[in-house]
């Protein structure tokens, strides 16, 4: 897999624009003439991709540059977008980084004139904050600009949809906005995938910031911590499986926490706040004894993990993260029904749902425990997550994509007809033929 990070700290801006647009491309969210993204260095000038040229291979030397002395430098034309980047900037100076893009999920609100819900999960409203709305207007024309910046003059949007045409979204740099970006399609096509189903049940501000107020702020850090082979290796695989993730639609820029054991009821975590698709091995976090590796910050999940880990001996990997179509039960009071194929049974069973309140920490995740110490090999959190372990990190992969899978296929089954789920015997027949490979405690 050709994985390229993006950095605003040390890439040239034609490279940031080049790496982001090919992503977005490559993942579906734009089509070859769609979409543009620029971004505005410290000089003041303007870097933005080109117009009309195919997005699917771009180049450095595709990206044309605006001065800021309104000089155009480059050899193609700049997007036909660029009067609303330029109107944005202007009314934003705090954003860098601007993405606009026809992604299927957004464009799906866009076209029936409706924002998309934010506070569907925990983690989507803290990322997009307040979404904006900004009524038609001809592209390409100053007065799409103006209705563009009018809604970013809050200074609590960062991201908008635009009526009939699409989204655009802002950032501190292009990390930053492609991780909104992603955040807003993902929010959105839950909320797409719930309506098919049952109805979303939002939380509300309140609930959303007790949940982060309660957080510790500081961890107990361990002084020293030694790096063996076998570790070095696990933190070489889990990056490989955020990426791939990434790319299969399972995880995305700020959502998907992977560890794994190491020694005893030590083990390794992906990182707080860092962004999935520029994930390190270096920047795994060790836990030790209960305690991180100094000068890191864990996931806020870590304490979930420890627990898990020090009940459940055949548990060596642990995965959380927020899939559309599998949190789409999430968000609804809809019963994810894995009696769908055998396979999807045999490593699955029962998928149950538990508050997200179990997710304070003073409540331990108490439900979500007693299922995974009763087999469960996945539980889903509502409006915040799904906990999948399993015996190795493929395992526990696996079954994430099963469950993501199995849900997708009852989601987009509904038009057609009502589910046939395998019956009472067969189970027990498939229960009894392949014991031996299902997570029995």
């Amino acid at each position: 897999m050709n994985h390229k990070t993006l950095d605003s700290q040390m890439l040239h801006p034609k490279e940031q624009i080049v790496i982001a647009m090919t992503r977005i491309y490559e993942r579906g969210l734009t089509t070859l003439s769609g979409g543009n993204i620029s971004v505005i260095d410290e000089a003041g000038d303007l870097w933005i991709s080109p117009s009309g040229i195919d997005k699917g291979n771009l180049t450095p030397d595709d990206i044309m540059c605006v001065k800021k002395n309104g000089e155009i430098v480059g050899k193609h034309k700049p997007s036909s977008e660029y009067p609303f980047h330029r109107a944005i900037y202007q009314m934003r100076p705090d954003l860098k980084a601007l993405i606009h893009a026809h992604p299927p999920a957004l464009v799906s609100y866009s076209i029936i004139r409706q924002k998309p819900e934010a506070n569907l999960t925990l983690q989507a409203k803290r990322t997009c904050g307040e979404i904006g709305y900004a009524p038609y207007e001809l592209p390409g024309s100053e007065a799409l600009g103006a209705v563009n910046a009018q809604q970013f003059s809050n200074p609590k949007v960062k991201a908008i949809i635009m009526e009939n045409h699409g989204t655009v979204l802002g950032g501190s740099d292009i990390v930053d906005a492609y991780a909104r970006f992603e955040t807003f399609e993902f929010c959105a096509a839950m909320g797409l995938y719930s309506s098919l189903i049952g109805k979303a049940q939002p939380l509300t501000d309140e609930q959303i910031d007790s949940y982060y107020n309660q957080l510790p702020t500081t961890k107990p850090t361990y002084p020293t911590m030694s790096y063996t082979s076998v570790e070095k290796a696990l933190r070489s695989e889990i990056c490989k499986l955020i990426y791939r993730g990434c790319n299969h639609n399972l995880m995305f820029s700020s959502a998907g926490t992977i560890s794994a054991r190491t020694e005893g009821n030590d083990f390794l975590i992906t990182p707080a706040q860092t962004s999935r698709w520029e994930l390190t091995p270096a920047q795994l976090v060790q836990i030790k004894k209960g305690k991180a590796e100094a000068g890191k910050t864990p996931s806020e999940y870590t304490w979930l993990h420890q627990k898990i880990y020090n009940e459940n001996p055949d548990v060596n990997a642990i995965i959380c993260s927020q899939p559309p179509y599998l949190m789409s039960f999430g968000i609804t009071d809809e019963y994810f029904n894995v009696r769908t194929i055998p396979e999807s049974w045999i490593f699955l069973q029962d998928v149950h749902n538990v508050p997200v309140s179990s997710l304070w920490q003073e409540n331990e995740g108490e439900d979500i425990r007693a299922f995974i110490k009763k087999g469960s090999t996945a539980v889903i959190v509502r409006n915040a997550t799904a906990v999948v372990v399993g015996a190795s990190l493929m395992k526990a992969f696996d079954y994430l994509e099963v469950a993501e899978c199995s849900a997708k296929s009852i989601v987009q089954g509904i038009s057609m007809g009502k589910m046939v789920a395998i019956n009472d015997a067969q189970v027990a027949e498939l229960r009894e033929y392949f014991k031996a490979v299902m997570r029995i405690c």
